[in-house]
This record gives structure tokens, sequence and C-alpha cells, in this order.
């Protein structure tokens, strides 16, 4: 917002600094940072309060986990509201990207809140059923889909490939939904403990940072073979300032956990990265990039799957970090371990921008 009083700014004297969307992405970072740190003590004692027993822990889970019982969720709360403030004060709101990705951040939030909500009220695991969860999953991803697409090509850009493309026409409204929606599944299932989905969902949005940036650059864009996708600068903002609201929520999720984030935070946070994904372009480099998140939704597909049909388990638990726990590994190892390996997979992520 503060973009759009520029030239008052520059009345009074203070340059033209947010115009640049550099400062503006910093500047976000940091308020998002600072408005987490702000709220979420007296945020923390307000959700223990209100409920009380805390997230409800499943029985038939890891057993070292029914420590945790009492512990508040809904944290997601914390993080949208650091984003939001960072958003309404740094980025261009007449952006339609900078909507698109707004829809699905709060949607799918709102989304989250109602399955946690109903989790908490009912004292149980289940929340909303899945199927009824889905349909409003895409129904938004639908929508942001189609505001994404009324500014750009229905083209799929392969990576490593200068101007290789495949034309999906229609479909691609259906392929860009499916991508945030499996991303915002794919987050909520590596959310199972403490501090595993925020340091890497950290490491992909500062990754994403880059590539937008650089795809909203003609000069960039042209000179790494990548497709130049005009306002996808902006959401370099965006995902900075995801960063700043999940650094501030890693300060009380970090273990042993003050707070959960929930189905409100990792299905927005995951939504999010997949509609930055698409806006710029990158929909399989995020595939790259969020490989773990990949590897904790392929886990659970696979687990299912073979369980029906065989009636015999590949992993003695799903989602994969649960197994590692069956294998004795403490936790702190496992997130740590998880950590390293979304960092490795960012790194091959950028790669792809310049091996073409």
């Amino acid at each position: 917002m503060l973009y759009l009083f520029a030239d008052w700014f520059d009345y009074q004297g203070l340059a033209n600094l947010f115009r640049y969307q550099t400062f503006r992405a910093g500047g976000a970072l940091l308020f998002a940072l600072f408005v987490g740190l702000l709220i979420g003590p007296k945020f923390i004692n307000m959700l223990r309060v209100r409920q009380g027993k805390g997230q409800p822990i499943r029985e038939d889970g890891p057993q070292s986990h029914l420590a945790k019982r009492g512990t508040p969720t809904m944290g997601g709360l914390m993080i949208l509201t650091a984003l939001i403030a960072a958003m309404v004060l740094f980025m261009d709101v007449t952006n339609p990207f900078v909507w698109a990705c707004i829809a699905v951040t709060i949607g799918f939030g709102a989304i989250g809140f109602m399955d946690d909500y109903d989790k908490v009220a009912k004292r149980s695991t289940a929340g909303v059923p899945g199927r009824v969860r889905l349909l409003m999953e895409f129904a938004v991803a639908g929508l942001a889909s189609y505001i994404i697409v009324s500014q750009l090509n229905t083209n799929l850009y392969v990576p490593f490939l200068t101007g290789r493309y495949i034309p999906l026409g229609p479909l691609y409204y259906v392929f860009a939904a499916f991508v945030i929606v499996g991303a915002g599944n794919a987050v909520n299932l590596t959310d199972g403990l403490d501090g595993l989905a925020t340091f890497p969902v950290f490491v992909a949005a500062g990754t994403f940072a880059i590539i937008c940036y650089l795809a909203g650059r003609v000069d960039f864009a042209t000179y790494l073979g990548i497709p130049h996708v005009p306002g996808a600068g902006e959401l370099a903002i965006f995902c900075t300032g995801i960063m700043g609201a999940c650094l501030a929520f890693l300060w009380f999720n970090a273990p042993p956990a003050a707070v959960f984030m929930g189905d409100t935070g990792s299905l927005a946070l995951g939504g999010a990265l997949g509609c930055i994904a698409v806006a710029a372009h990158h929909e399989i480099v995020l595939a790259v990039v969020g490989g773990l998140f990949v590897l904790e939704a392929a886990s659970v597909i696979i687990q299912v799957f073979w369980f029906k049909r065989t009636g015999r388990r590949v992993f003695r638990m799903a989602p994969i970090h649960h197994h590692f726990e069956q294998l004795g590994w403490k936790e702190s190892t496992v997130v740590v371990r998880f950590w390293i390996i979304s960092l490795v997979l960012a790194v091959l992520g950028l790669a792809t921008l310049k091996l073409r």
C-alpha cells in the first residue's frame, strides 16, 4: 500500500525507496517478523485459554507425541496476521497476482480454521470431512487460477529447456488448481513435528522470492532463458512476507512447541506457495524446491494405496517423518535432517534457472 504513495514520500524527501521491489521485499520480511514476535505471546495465551486442552493428539500416532497434549493449535492465525499486515503496507495491491495469492492464502486459511475449530470443539482428530474440504479448496484455487490465467498464457514451461513448453490450453485451469490444492495439502501433511514444516516453507518462499523477481524482470528473464511474467516481481515481496511470518512463528514453534500452526497455517502457506509457482510459471520447479513436501504427500498416497491392495504397509507409519520416528530417530533429529534436505532441494531448484 505504501507503494501507491511513493510520490507523497518523494515530496517529503524520502527518495524513491518504496518504488524498489528489493527494498519493499526486505521491509515486508522485517515487518512481518516484528508483528509476529510482537503479537505472539498474547496470541498464544489467548489460544490456550480458549482451547483449554489444546489440539487433540492421535492415539495411534507415535507415543512420544502424547506428551504434547494441551498445546494450543490455530497458530497459523499469527502467521496470517503478520503476513497480511506486511502485504497491506509493502505490496502493490493493484497487481492481479497479489489478489490471487491473497484469495488463496485467506481462503485456504479459513478452510484450515474450520477444520481446526471442528477438531478442538469436538475433541476429535477427524475435523471437516475430506471431500468437503477438497471441494472448498478447489473452489478457491479455481478462482485464483482464473485471475492468474487472465494475465498469462496457458503454457506449461519445462525446466532445463529454453523456450520449450507444453500448450495445455483450457486444461491449464485444472492443472493450476491442482498445483495449488496439492501444495496446500502437501505442506499440511508435513506439519507433524515441531518446526518441521515452518522452516522448509521459509526456504521455499525465499527461493521463489528470487525466482519471482527474476521472472518479473525482462532483462534477467531473457538472459536466463526463463519465461518473463510482467508483474511477477511483486510476488517476491509476498514471499519475503511469508519468510518473516514463518521466522516469527518458528520462534514459538521451536521444540518444545508453545503452539501448533494447525491446518489454519499449513494449508494457507502451502496454497500460497502453489499460487506463487503458478503465477511465476514455475510449477514444475515447485516440485523440486518443495520436494520435501512432495515426499511427505507421496508417502501417504503410497501407504494408503498399498495397504488397500495388500493389507500390508510400505512404511512403519505415514507421513514419512513418522516412519523415521518409528525407526528410533529422535524428533529433533528428523526435523533438522529434513531441514537440510529442504535446503539442498532449494539449491537444486535455483540451479534450474541457469542449467538450460
